[in-house]
């Protein structure tokens, strides 16, 4: 995205600032969902990382290692697949 700077709002007419209102607006919408859609992929994260953890310690393994640091990160890096693709 990139960085514009504020527009000299004196010089607009209304209809160029009902305009820049709704351009505005609409730029604000997208973040608004791009933000939901991260926020839901944190929240599958998280729920992936509990579940295993959860089995892991009802097996008596150690509940988190150094790879599961590592393919989360992987994963947050868009760096792996699907978990079908890495099984």
């Amino acid at each position: 995205m990139e960085e514009v700077t504020f527009p000299d709002i004196g010089s607009m007419n209304d209809q160029e600032l009902k305009d820049l209102i709704r351009d505005l607006t609409e730029q604000e919408h997208e973040v608004s969902f791009r933000r939901r859609l991260l926020h839901g992929k944190i929240d599958i994260l998280r729920a992936e990382l509990v579940s295993r953890l959860r089995t892991k310690h009802s097996e008596g393994d150690t509940l988190i290692t150094g790879d599961d640091v590592q393919q989360l990160s992987d994963i947050l890096a868009g760096k792996v697949g699907s978990p079908e693709e890495t099984s």
